[in-house]
C-alpha cells in the first residue's frame, strides 16, 4: 500500500564521484513533510556529500534531487530560500554578540530591520539564549553555539532544515536542550529536518525514520522498529539479562519461562531467545528464585545492532569497510 504522506525531499539516482571514488552511489531517497529523518553512517560514508548536493553547494555527477518540488541542481537559489543548512561547525564572529551575528544573517537574507529585530528576539527566547544574546559568541559553550546555529538557520523561516552532526561535542545538558528544540521544530512547527550524524543513540532518540549509509550507498531506510524487524535473524526475540551471582541453575530457571527457546551464558550475562517478548516474565522468574537483577533489556533493537546486521548482509564481512563499521559501532556503545 502506497504511503499517503507528502514527500518534500526526493532524490533519484543521485551520484557524486571524485575521480575513481564514488562518494554517493545512486541514492534514491524520499523524506516526508514534517518528519525528522536521520542519515546515519560512519565518517566518510557519503552523508555530508549528500547534504551538500541537496543544498546546491556541490554539483552531482548524475541523478536528480528535489526539495518541495524545486530542482536542487538547476534552481539552487530557489532551494536556498526554503532550506536552512547548519554545518557541523557553525561559523560565527566571536567578537560579536549572538544578537549581532543573527542581525548580520538577517541582513544577508534581506529581512526588513523591524521584522529582523522581532524575529531575533523570538528566536533567542526559543533557543534559550535570551540571557546570552548580548554576550560575545566567543564566550559561548559548544552547546550554546549550536543553539545559536539553530536560531541562525531559522532567521529566514525555512520549511526544511538540514543539520550536519548537530550534537557533536555537546555536553549532556546541552544535548538535552538541543534535542528538545529539534523535536519542537518538527512536531510543533511542522518543519522537516534532515539530520546527518554518526551518533547512533541521539538519532534513535529523536528521528521518525533513519537511513543507514555505507560507502555512499543507502543500505536500508525505515523506523528503528521496522529495521529491527527486517534484520531479525530468525523468529526469536532476544533479551539480555544480568544478575549479581549467576550460575548453571539460573540457566535452567530461564529455560523454564514460557516461550523461551534458548539461553546462552557468559559469566553473569545471559542472552535469552524467546518466541515472544517476555522481559517481565524473565524478571519475575529471576526474583522468584532469589537472583538479584543488574540489568534487563531487549537486544537487537538498538541502532548499533541493526547497523551491524545490515552491514553483514551487505557482504562486507572481510573488507576494510567492515573494519570501519566496527569502529563506528564500538564508539557508539
Amino acid at each position: 500500500m502506497a504511503d499517503s504522506r507528502e514527500v518534500i525531499i526526493e532524490t533519484q539516482g543521485l551520484t557524486k564521484k571524485y575521480g575513481e571514488k564514488t562518494a554517493v552511489d545512486h541514492l534514491d531517497l524520499s523524506i516526508f513533510r514534517g518528519e525528522i529523518f536521520g542519515l546515519l553512517g560512519p565518517n566518510g560514508a557519503g552523508k555530508t556529500t549528500t547534504t551538500l548536493m541537496l543544498t546546491g553547494l556541490t554539483q552531482p555527477t548524475e541523478g536528480t534531487a528535489f526539495i518541495d518540488g524545486k530542482d536542487c541542481i538547476r534552481c539552487p537559489m530557489e532551494v536556498k530560500k526554503i532550506v536552512g543548512y547548519m554545518p557541523d561547525n557553525v561559523g560565527f564572529y566571536g567578537d560579536m554578540t549572538g544578537r549581532e551575528n543573527l542581525r548580520f544573517t538577517a541582513s544577508l537574507n534581506g529581512l526588513p530591520r523591524d521584522l529582523a529585530e522581532e524575529r531575533i528576539d523570538a528566536l533567542l527566547e526559543k533557543t534559550g539564549l535570551s540571557h546570552a544574546g548580548d554576550q560575545r559568541v566567543g564566550t559561548y559553550s559548544r552547546g550554546m553555539r549550536q543553539r545559536l546555529g539553530v536560531a541562525d538557520v531559522l532567521i529566514k523561516d525555512p520549511k526544511v532544515i538540514i543539520m550536519d552532526e548537530p550534537t557533536l561535542g555537546i555536553d549532556p545538558e546541552g544535548m538535552r536542550q538541543l534535542l528538545e528544540l529539534i523535536r519542537e521544530l518538527a512536531k510543533k512547527e511542522g518543519r522537516t529536518l534532515l539530520i546527518s550524524s554518526h551518533q547512533l543513540y541521539q538519532i534513535q532518540q529523536i528521528c521518525d525514520r533513519v537511513g543507514l549509509f555505507v560507502d555512499g550507498r543507502l543500505m536500508a531506510c525505515g523506523t528503528v522498529e521496522e529495521l529491527a524487524e527486517q534484520t531479525r535473524e530468525d523468529d526469536r526475540y532476544l533479551t539480555e539479562i544480568q544478575v549479581v551471582s549467576g550460575d548453571a541453575h539460573f540457566v535452567e530457571v530461564l529455560k523454564g519461562v514460557d516461550g523461551v527457546l534458548s539461553v546462552g551464558r557468559q559469566e553473569n550475562r545471559y542472552i535469552v531467545g524467546s518466541q515472544k517478548e517476555n522481559t517481565s516474565a524473565l524478571a519475575q522468574a529471576a526474583l522468584d528464585n532469589g537472583y538479584s537483577l543488574v540489568s534487563l533489556r531487549p537486544c537487537g533493537n538498538d541502532l548499533d545492532d541493526i547497523y551491524r546486521r545490515y552491514f553483514e548482509k551487505a557482504g562486507h564481512e572481510d573488507g576494510s569497510s567492515n573494519r570501519k563499521a566496527k569502529r563506528f559501532i564500538s564508539r557508539n556503545r
